[in-house]
């Protein structure tokens, strides 16, 4: 099966469910990381140059033998059939699919003040998250976790719905969000032992050497300064 994942060249938890289940199950993908002008393009002719589509142009998209998927949950749930990470039982598949869908909810919270261009207006924003929303949809994945008591999401194993979490935790640890403190998931017990297991993960920390990787990898320092720990 010929796979090809298209999104920016960052760590973004939307393309890092896909990127992340897909290396980890030794699952052969071209991880295509669009560049500025591909952007253009892309925008102007809702495709790649090389034929790729892009519907709705907007990433991440899954190219699949030549036949173009997008939406993170779509994706998220083809990649983790794939690689064994998403639920058969159906009940199950949901549980997976409602942490997925509440990730995008988090995104779509923080998302305004992202564009938000008034400093005192977006400073305001953010601190409103982190006094709020942020803190009260963490305590609800919380409460999921401690309801399944198994250290993850769903089931036994670890899912999609686990990289999704780990990699939206990952965003804010990175401290790339300001105004949003770093350290804003701690006080979750549940969900800082789930960030700070899969961190530790050999493939985990493979993928990270590889990818956030500067051009001289020996450093050991990172695009991208995604924490081990939270």
């Amino acid at each position: 099966m010929k796979l090809k994942l298209i999104y920016f060249d960052q760590p973004f938890w939307r393309a890092e469910i896909a990127r992340l289940s897909l290396y980890m199950s030794d699952i052969e993908f071209e991880d295509y990381r669009i560049t500025s002008e591909d952007l253009s393009y892309l925008k102007e002719n809702g495709a790649l140059s090389d034929g790729s589509a892009i519907p709705f142009r907007q990433l991440p998209v899954l190219v699949i033998e030549g036949q173009s998927i997008a939406q993170t949950g779509a994706i998220a749930r083809i990649c983790g059939k794939i690689s064994d990470m998403y639920p058969k039982d159906i009940i199950e598949a949901g549980k997976v699919d409602q942490v997925i869908d509440t990730v995008t909810d988090i995104n779509v919270l923080i998302n305004p003040s992202m564009h938000e261009s008034d400093s005192v207006i977006k400073k305001q924003m953010r601190h409103d998250l982190s006094n709020d929303a942020l803190p009260k949809y963490f305590g609800y994945l919380e409460e999921i976790l401690k309801a399944n008591d198994s250290g993850w999401f769903v089931g036994n194993e670890m899912t999609v719905a686990d990289i999704a979490v780990w990699s939206m935790l990952g965003w804010i640890a990175q401290g790339v969000l300001d105004d949003i403190p770093r350290d804003l998931p701690r006080p979750f017990e549940r969900l800082t032992s789930l960030y700070n297991e899969i961190s530790k993960m050999p493939k985990v920390q493979d993928w990270k050497r590889l990818t956030y990787a500067y051009d001289e990898p020996s450093t050991g320092e990172y695009n991208y300064h995604v924490p081990d720990t939270i």
